[in-house]
């Protein structure tokens, strides 16, 4: 089976420019927010939203990598500020692909152990393959994949793609 591209990297660009200037629209009252990123590509997607959001906005962004397992979601969530720093703020979390919203749903799951402000999420590609109700709140692309179809998303500084095989 060949790998089919699904977004090439301007199109990725204008997605990640999008979601930025979505997410100040739903926060363009609040002072700061942050961004947490799921390590790894997840957090380079959250990187790139961030500078974007910074170039348009006057809103701090705070930048947090959230580490966990994808094997044993039930294992310790990291993240890469202390929960001091998100309580009581505005949050995106960020994943690069949704598939079945496990890994979302447990990184939620962690963020709700302090008062929250407003909790967003945010994804680039969005498989439709969801066991969990987690809904996504900015997305850069909807697909309807089979569940044996795999989605890859690559970041590099020229040429990020995403592609379905």
């Amino acid at each position: 089976m060949t790998a089919n591209k699904i977004l090439s990297h301007s199109e990725i660009e204008h997605k990640i420019k999008r979601i930025a200037y979505q997410i100040y629209e739903t926060f363009v009252d609040d002072e700061s927010i942050v961004i947490a990123g799921i390590a790894t590509n997840g957090f380079i997607f959250a990187q790139k939203i961030a500078t974007v959001l910074q170039t348009i906005s006057p809103i701090e962004v705070i930048l947090c990598e959230v580490k966990m397992n994808k094997q044993n979601l039930n294992a310790e969530i990291t993240t890469s500020i202390p929960k001091e720093m998100y309580q009581n703020k505005g949050i995106v979390l960020v994943d690069d692909v949704l598939n079945s919203g496990s890994t979302l749903m447990y990184g939620v799951k962690h963020f709700l152990e302090v008062p929250l402000k407003k909790f967003k999420t945010a994804v680039l590609v969005d498989r439709n393959h969801k066991k969990y109700p987690i809904k996504v709140d900015f997305k850069g692309i909807s697909l309807s994949t089979t569940s044996l179809e795999h989605v890859t998303v690559v970041f590099e500084e020229k040429d990020s793609y995403a592609v379905l095989d």
